[in-house]
């Protein structure tokens, strides 16, 4: 059972207010998003985490905010990483935010990790213009910092949340793109194949097939959880790009991530129909 907290973590790492008004700096952005799709302030959705047979517990993302500055607009979000109570060996109590870039890359970084007897935080402050990015670790309370330094920056970069919005944005097209992600204080790289055609997807939430399409990838790096580096996706086939369903190959074999709940104003599942 020790492996149900280590399959957790791993989901926790890739997944998944005001965000402390970090200063906003012009800048030209390279990753540009075309399209109709946008995300909605107050979309609450919910996911539970399974491995074979057993429930882990829960991951729930929220677009909280938007802001527009200098005619420039961002968006916060966040998500809660939760594990059901009764599980041995498993207490896993995490959260993380981002601030989103018109082109969906990071501005800012948010974690807090919960353990028994205290929490811990991550900052990462990305400023591109100056080609730098602040990391600031420490202890939530009684509050001590265990880091305080600077990166360089020579693109934009993914932090651990913000490339699920890139991906929901960027789905029903036929290309693929290497993301330079910051994570764990390191500069990696997350590979993503996305697909144009429309397949069916079922969910337990759902009574029907629903019109989804495809992405799939890989990492080149490798999670001390034992993930081996590849995931694939499914996002409805609208202008929401809901995540679906997810499915990420860990060391001891594959966990899925199924779209449970939902709140998104007018947002219907939209039903596939065969051709």
């Amino acid at each position: 059972m020790i492996y149900s907290l280590k399959i957790f973590s791993v989901i926790s790492v890739l997944f998944f207010v005001e965000l402390f008004n970090p200063k906003v700096e012009h800048y030209t952005y390279k990753f540009q998003i075309t399209g109709t799709k946008q995300l909605q302030v107050g979309e609450d959705l919910t996911y539970e985490v399974s491995y074979l047979f057993l429930k882990l517990g829960v991951v729930r993302t929220v677009v909280k905010s938007k802001k527009i500055f200098d005619g420039i607009t961002y968006y916060d979000a966040v998500a809660y990483i939760d594990s059901y109570p009764g599980i041995p060996f498993v207490n896993l109590h995490q959260i993380y935010e981002t601030m989103l870039l018109p082109d969906y890359f990071s501005k800012y970084f948010h974690g807090i990790v919960k353990y028994d007897n205290y929490s811990s935080y991550t900052n990462y402050y990305f400023n591109y213009k100056k080609s730098e990015i602040k990391i600031i670790k420490g202890r939530v309370f009684p509050p001590q910092i265990w880091t305080d330094s600077t990166t360089t920056a020579n693109t934009e970069y993914q932090d651990g949340l913000s490339i699920l919005f890139y991906t929901r944005m960027n789905t029903g097209k036929d290309t693929s793109v290497n993301l330079p992600c910051f994570v764990n204080e390191k500069k990696v790289y997350t590979h993503i194949n996305f697909y144009k055609n429309v397949v069916p997807i079922s969910i337990d939430a759902v009574n029907y097939k629903i019109s989804s399409v495809k992405i799939d990838g890989t990492t080149n790096f490798i999670s001390i959880f034992g993930l081996t580096g590849h995931f694939e996706g499914w996002f409805s086939n609208d202008d929401a790009a809901i995540p679906l369903l997810a499915k990420m190959k860990v060391i001891i074999g594959n966990v899925t991530l199924e779209l449970k709940k939902w709140n998104r104003k007018g947002w219907i599942p939209p039903e596939y129909a065969k051709n």
